[in-house]
């Protein structure tokens, strides 16, 4: 038991569980037993004590009047939140007695299990639940919906999820903040960011929406949706044209580029400013800027590589640093991910060995509507843990309705009733993360962090591997690796020789220190993890892999007769739909509004404040006109997943393609078209 938890008072360290690149180190104070303060840890070497309101208002949603506190299990039909409550025995008694049934009448791939890193432990969002449904055999969830067309798309060009230590960043004297909100989902990076500005460093912002970064930006840069990877060609062809390129970088470090410079001389000044809504002089600025100024380094968003096209863009955008040979200066280089330094042995955690068929079908979770409405032979179960998708998930009309499904059996495991949770079957209520022994590993910083339980378990809530331990004593399973403690899972998964920048860190280094940085090696010089060994900007595995060996950029599918793009942000005070049912989140961030250019609302002849109706053949959202430059002409932006309360219409994911990116199956959120109406 954690000794953190036995003291009814004071001090304790912990970790933000948000899907955050920041993952601040907290310190949680707590009085008679109950967390009443949470502040950031001031020994961080990264966060150093700042963090952002989600997380400091975490006590108002632990303690939580609607925060769920028993088993309970369905009375009135899906999605009427009509419930009863049951003992734990009972629920795992109704799953397994379920599952026992369904596995003899359908098959062990009749059940899918359903999440994501609604909190980002490795052993709450990928531990004993794998080990479990590896062991059960049910269906595969392709965990798609977040980073991975980007995540592939740079590993094409870099051999993994490696940039430059975010630490190093205050040596920049550019900053290109590229596709990503990052004052709202990077605050860290924007703190090293404004340092770096006080020793002269100019900040670049380039994006769909003029939000909170693009306003802090010394030049923020329009662009229209999914033409990102032309912007990125265009400046490629204006380095080499200029002489702004370093060849000699090239020639050690990289292959393909000469056949990159003869590729990008299709993309001109005047073709990339049609293609990207950026004019021909603001082109030759950017180009001039990147090419002259070192150290500079470009922080790569999540937003532009949830188009179809994201992947690629990514891949792009990643080539950039390699031609004016940033990576060896320091403070120079990109950043998409850091998770390749922390990577530890997710076989050991996970135990993919147990799945006896390794041709078990692979469910992408974008597609989940489709997969419950059509799928043959179809999903008999859902066990949901983690994730919203009733929210979450593109195409939401499409998902509701596979959830509605009568013959579908579902278990939720949540902190609260979310919008999924009412058409489950049964609910079962979860720890927060300080209830918790896990570990938690940053995908942009390079330090490993572990949480120890600070406070007992609300109610009769269950973390989730001691759901999966009951669930696999339930079915019978007889194996040792669910007898495995929380600390044993833990050692499991530092046993890893394969990767060296984590050779020093083992369980007791983490208890001691609280949090560990990997092993701080610089990527140059070095062998990357390419085929090559080096920079791909030509790259043959592209070309196996069917894709063009060579950067490229592939325009936007239509999208229906629609004619604006459609781009749902993340908001400020809701991490996608985690605090969009808690009322002084909703509080902060006030009312969901659409982001529109004047030009456009005067043509709709839409005021200010007003209400509209936006809409294409997947459905229909009302919100609030907010109308000025911050987009473009024939691009419209939300902010946030809104809660579906009563007598609203505010789900944008209603509206978002399910499609598949180019790359890894990733999302394609923002590759959707509408219309808009005034509501007379």
């Amino acid at each position: 038991m954690s000794t953190f938890k036995k003291q009814q008072n004071g001090i304790f360290p912990s970790v933000c569980p948000l899907d955050c690149p920041d993952q601040c180190g907290l310190l949680l104070h707590k009085t008679d037993g109950k967390i009443t303060k949470v502040q950031g840890d001031p020994n961080h070497p990264v966060t150093k004590g700042n963090i952002c309101n989600k997380v400091r208002n975490m006590p108002e949603r632990i303690y939580d009047s609607k925060r769920l506190t028993t088993p309970l299990k369905r009375t009135g039909h899906k999605g009427s939140g009509q419930f009863e409550p049951i003992t734990w025995d009972e629920a795992i008694e109704s799953i397994a007695s379920k599952w026992k049934n369904l596995i003899a009448s359908e098959g062990t791939e009749s059940i899918l299990p359903y999440s994501f890193y609604g909190n980002m432990g490795i052993l709450s969002a990928e531990g004993m639940d794998r080990r479990f449904f590896h062991r059960l055999g049910a269906s595969r969830l392709d965990q798609t919906i977040c980073s991975v067309a980007g995540s592939v798309g740079y590993k094409y060009t870099m051999g993994g999820s490696f940039g430059i230590d975010p630490e190093d960043t205050i040596h920049s004297k550019l900053i290109i903040f590229w596709g990503i909100n990052a004052v709202s989902t990077n605050m860290h990076q924007v703190a090293l960011a404004q340092k770096a500005r006080k020793n002269g460093a100019k900040i670049v912002v380039i994006d769909v929406h003029k939000n909170r970064t693009g306003i802090l930006a010394d030049w923020f840069i329009p662009i229209l949706p999914g033409t990102d990877s032309a912007l990125a060609l265009g400046l490629m062809n204006l380095l080499f044209e200029e002489g702004l390129a370093d060849l000699e970088f090239l020639q050690e470090y990289s292959i393909g580029y000469q056949e990159l410079r003869e590729h990008v001389k299709q993309y001109d000044p005047h073709t990339v400013a049609a293609i990207t809504g950026i004019p021909v002089d603001d082109l030759k600025e950017l180009a001039a800027l990147y090419g002259t100024v070192s150290p500079s380094f470009i922080r790569i968003g999540n937003g532009l590589q949830h188009h179809d096209n994201g992947g690629m863009a990514v891949r792009t955008i990643a080539c950039l640093p390699a031609i004016t040979g940033q990576w060896l200066v320091k403070g120079g280089g990109a950043i998409k991910g850091n998770s390749g330094y922390l990577a530890h042995n997710t076989a050991a955690v996970q135990r993919p060995d147990l799945l006896e068929n390794k041709e078990t079908r692979v469910i992408n979770m974008n597609q989940i509507g489709s997969a419950l409405l059509d799928l043959k032979p179809p999903i008999s179960s859902m066990f949901v843990y983690n994730c919203n998708p009733a929210v979450v998930a593109p195409e939401g009309n499409k998902v509701r309705k596979g959830l509605e499904r009568e013959d579908l059996f579902i278990v939720v495991h949540d902190l609260f009733l979310t919008e999924t949770a009412s058409y489950a079957d049964i609910v079962l209520p979860a720890t927060s993360s300080f209830e918790n022994t896990d570990f938690y590993t940053s995908y942009w910083h390079k330090y490993t962090q572990i949480q120890e339980p600070v406070i007992e378990p609300y109610g009769e809530s269950k973390s989730n591997p001691d759901v999966f331990r009951l669930l696999a004593e339930a079915m019978g399973f007889q194996d040792d690796v669910f007898k495995d403690s929380d600390e044993e899972m833990i050692e499991q998964a530092f046993h890893y020789p394969a990767n060296s920048y984590i050779e020093d860190i083992d369980l007791q280094t983490l208890k001691e220190n609280q949090f560990v940085k990997a092993k701080n090696t610089p990527l140059f010089p070095g062998k990357l993890p390419t085929p090559s060994g080096k920079i791909e900007l030509y790259s043959k595995k592209m070309e196996e892999d069917g894709y063009p060996a060579l950067p490229t950029y592939v325009p936007l599918p239509a999208d229906g007769d629609h004619p604006f793009l459609f781009v749902p942000g993340p908001n400020h005070n809701f991490l996608n739909s985690t605090f969009s049912n808690n009322d002084k989140h909703i509080q902060l961030e006030k009312t969901p509004q659409l982001h529109i250019n004047s030009r456009d609302a005067a043509e709709l002849n839409i005021e200010n404040g007003e209400m509209v109706r936006i809409w294409n053949k997947r459905g229909e959202c009302l919100l609030q006109a907010s109308i000025g430059e911050n987009v473009l002409s024939g691009v419209v932006v939300t902010q946030g997943l809104w809660a579906d309360l009563p007598g609203t219409k505010q789900l944008v994911n209603v509206l978002t393609p399910d499609r598949v990116a180019d790359m890894g199956g990733g999302a394609t959120f923002f590759s959707g078209r509408i219309s808009i109406e005034k509501i007379q």
